[in-house]
């Protein structure tokens, strides 16, 4: 169909969303809010809980555009955004609401255990744990929303690995895509199965499946040069903290200031690594996890320091007093012992059941070290709304 006789509505669905997953690499970022939430299991999903406890009580949650995420900060993501339009952000914050529309149902499903059922699954059928897991998303938490229940604006951005081509795969409600196999304008996914994609680690949870129609895709685009079977019928996914366990590409392709919350877990020094194949393995693919996760982290830190960005890191291992808040005028930190912070970012990377105690003293500590890093890096001066932690009797 000649341009000029295309329908207008069509044009802005298939040909805005191609144009920008086209130009990514070539385009200068723009003026724009975005934020990342890692990877890292209950132990993320929580502390992301925190810091977005928070950026809604500073009224920055309205300002957001973009919300890109993986794995643990992807079951976070997924509820903020179905609570989106009854949260309300553009008016004065109502904890309650929080409480009920975003927190309770965060906190409800870290009191259940699903990596182990899943991967026993996995084990009698290959394939099968990452469809558990998406089940137990969509029993537990997101009930039948689809990405099309998302909101249109900020853009939530859920992310997974393909493994079949080694790039990012995007879920989003304008289109889900791989740069290199193309672009599916509005899916009609299950938001369980894309929370599921992008937390479906290796080697345990993935693969997810993800079938697709090929005739589905919007116009081919010169750079998609694996249009083509299988890669176009049948898309094989893994957790996407494996391409990028901050979530930061998506976002830092695009915005010039960046809020990236960080609940992975640093690998610890191991004296007698094991030496079978299976444990061996493991051991190697933390290597490579941490290596990536810190490559990513030296860009982010890097670009602040340059001024190429804006905004502000925050992570579950960063040590309060390094902010120095009170020599800059800001204001005291919420009170966070080392040792306590040591043994929250010691809890596991599993989607294993935590106690209600370690759950608000996660959300306790995520909820800390925002409100710290956003006074630091971001306000000029106090914050508009006071910090209590959420749970003040349990401190960190």
């Amino acid at each position: 169909m000649p341009e000029q006789s295309r329908p207008a509505g069509r044009a802005r669905r298939l040909d805005a969303p191609v144009r920008f997953l086209d130009s990514d690499q070539e385009r200068e970022p723009e003026d724009g809010l975005a934020l990342c939430l890692s990877g890292g299991g209950y132990r993320a999903m929580l502390f992301h809980l925190g810091a977005v406890w928070r950026l809604y009580e500073l009224g920055l949650l309205a300002g957001l555009d973009r919300v890109s995420s993986v794995s643990g900060g992807s079951i976070t993501a997924a509820v903020l955004a179905l609570a989106w339009e009854s949260l309300r952000v553009h008016e004065t914050p109502d904890p309650a609401r929080f409480v009920a529309q975003v927190a309770a149902p965060i906190r409800k499903l870290a009191r259940i255990t699903i990596d182990r059922p899943a991967i026993i699954r996995g084990l009698l059928r290959p394939g099968r744990a990452s469809e558990f897991l998406a089940r137990a998303y969509r029993e537990h938490l997101l009930g039948a929303a689809t990405l099309q229940d998302l909101p249109d604006r900020p853009r939530f951005v859920f992310n997974a690995t393909n493994v079949q081509t080694g790039s990012l795969w995007r879920f989003s409600k304008p289109y889900m895509a791989d740069y290199q196999v193309g672009l599916i304008p509005r899916p009609r996914v299950a938001l369980a199965t894309a929370v599921a994609a992008s937390s479906a680690f290796p080697p345990f949870m993935s693969p997810l499946i993800l079938a697709v129609n090929p005739l589905s895709f919007a116009p081919r685009q010169e750079r998609e040069i694996l249009r083509r079977p299988p890669f176009n019928l049948r898309v094989v996914l893994c957790d996407g903290g494996v391409y990028d366990n901050l979530g930061l590409e998506t976002a830092w392709k695009r915005y010039r200031t960046i809020l990236v919350s960080d609940g992975g877990q640093k690998m610890s020094p191991q004296g007698r690594p094991k030496e079978d194949w299976p444990r061996h393995t493991l051991r190697v693919l933390s290597l490579i996890d941490n290596q990536v996760r810190g490559l990513r982290k030296r860009q982010l830190i890097g670009s602040y320091q340059t001024g190429d960005r804006a905004g502000a890191y925050w992570g579950i291992r960063s040590d309060i007093d390094d902010y120095d808040l009170p020599s800059h005028g800001r204001g005291q930190p919420l009170p966070c012992t080392r040792e306590g912070v040591q043994d929250l970012a010691d809890t596991p990377t599993r989607l294993k059941r935590l106690s209600p105690e370690r759950q608000r003293r996660l959300i306790n500590w995520g909820y800390a070290i925002c409100d710290t890093a956003l006074r630091r890096h971001y306000f000029s001066g106090p914050p508009p709304w006071p910090a209590v932690f959420p749970y003040p009797s349990d401190g960190v």
